[in-house]
């Protein structure tokens, strides 16, 4: 089963591969530490595209015209007009089919520096993607591994928290507690602070998966009717890798796509 933190050896040979795609609005940025894109490792970009069109709704744009960093190996997924995630053509085989999400941050280098010193790794260093920011690949001390997106002209979801978009992102951890102190203390004011609408939790590994599964984060999109959306995961030819379980923050289901890569369906 494919999941972000099965390496923090994960790298790239080309920033683009895990770009984050282009909007041209400008909300009132978020607190550091909100979830604020995802995007997907794929070795068949146009086999992702037919695969989610048909479970959310997405449409697929290649990256625009002058955007020569992500151009060719992105492309863009929209839900009414508005981007959701992007579809990230792998540049080398050896590298995890994959969800991946990305953590708002007015400084990616900063930060980096302060994933360090909490006892983190830097997977791919802070690097500009041409105009749209800057991205950063961390890991936390048991190896999760996420991304940081410092915003240019891409502030990230243009449109979150409905059905077929991004709703949730759980790690799951072998230390709750160790978890709770080390993100607390990067990302206080968006977990923890007096306006705090966290759409990140924390759980053991042993209470959804196997005993040798490495911590790693699970990305969340909502779905209006979770049997409805698993019977459409089957029929494009991906997997339930879990059955739909509750927690606190709604009924959840582990599946994969066509490819692997796994993320979370959440009805709420």
């Amino acid at each position: 089963m494919a999941e972000n933190g099965a390496s923090a050896k994960r790298t790239s040979s080309d920033p683009s591969a895990t770009s984050p795609a282009p909007s041209r609005k400008s909300p009132a940025a978020p607190a550091e530490g909100v979830p604020c894109w995802v995007d997907a490792q794929l070795a068949d970009v146009e086999a992702g595209k037919r695969f989610y069109g048909g479970l959310f709704g997405w449409t697929f744009e290649e990256g625009e015209e002058g955007e020569e960093e992500t151009a060719g190996e992105t492309v863009w997924a929209r839900l009414d007009g508005e981007p959701v995630a992007a579809l990230v053509r792998k540049t080398d085989g050896r590298m995890p089919t994959v969800w991946s999400v990305y953590f708002h941050t007015p400084d990616a280098a900063a930060l980096a520096g302060r994933i360090r010193a909490g006892g983190g790794q830097i997977v791919t260093p802070p690097h500009p993607v041409g105009g749209l920011g800057t991205t950063a690949l961390v890991a936390d001390p048991e190896g999760a591994v996420f991304g940081l997106w410092q915003p240019g002209t891409h502030p990230g979801f243009g449109r979150r928290h409905a059905p077929g978009t991004f709703a949730w992102a759980e790690l799951y951890t072998r230390d709750t507690e160790a978890a709770n102190a080390f993100y607390g203390d990067l990302f206080h004011d968006a977990l923890f602070g007096p306006d705090a609408a966290p759409d990140f939790g924390r759980a053991p590994v042993l209470g959804v998966f196997p005993a040798e599964m490495p911590p790693h984060f699970l990305v969340h999109f909502l779905v209006r009717d979770a049997e409805a959306a698993l019977g459409t995961v089957a029929r494009l030819g991906g997997r339930v890798r879990v059955p739909p379980f509750e927690t606190s923050y709604g009924g959840v289901a582990v599946v994969s796509d066509d490819q692997g890569a796994s993320f979370a369906l959440l009805q709420r």
